[in-house]
């Protein structure tokens, strides 16, 4: 397992077998439920509509996909410009510490830039400290919020 041999490459819902799988792993790593299973049309129709409603990337060693990330375009009022908002970044296990992440996040910076975005946000859980310190080395800032869900499906 190397770097060199790592391929980065956007995603569409054509790659929706590579792709779930990493997202069923990520959502078990940052320990939340996922729906993917029996939502993954709604996932290929936003990654196929025109513009798509999600971004993805998938980083690849030869046919084996080893990573991904994800991103939508939103648009910050009190800054008065879009923004890229990262919603995932994940690395399996075993290639993690090779670079890979590095390469997605660039990928996704590039992204934002060709977009004209004034800043990428994101967030990781609070406990995991080791996503944290490589956001970290990258320059981010952290800022201390405290992330609400309110599910729009409750009776």
């Amino acid at each position: 397992m190397s770097q060199g041999h790592i391929a980065v490459r956007s995603a569409g819902g054509h790659d929706l077998p590579a792709l779930l799988p990493l997202c069923i792993e990520h959502a078990a790593y940052e320990r939340i439920g996922h729906a993917l299973d029996r939502r993954s049309h709604a996932l290929a129709a936003a990654l196929d509509a025109t513009p798509p409603r999600v971004y993805a990337w998938l980083a690849w060693s030869g046919d084996d996909a080893v990573g991904y990330a994800t991103a939508t375009i939103d648009f910050s009022t009190l800054d008065a410009a879009p923004f890229l908002h990262m919603d995932c970044l994940y690395v399996r296990d075993a290639w993690r510490g090779l670079g890979i992440g590095l390469r997605l996040f660039e990928t996704l910076a590039a992204f934002a830039r060709a977009c004209a975005c004034a800043s990428m946000q994101w967030q990781t859980p609070a406990w995991n400290e080791r996503a944290a310190h490589f956001y970290r080395r990258l320059g981010a800032t952290e800022w201390a919020k405290r992330r609400f869900t309110w599910r729009c499906d409750r009776a």
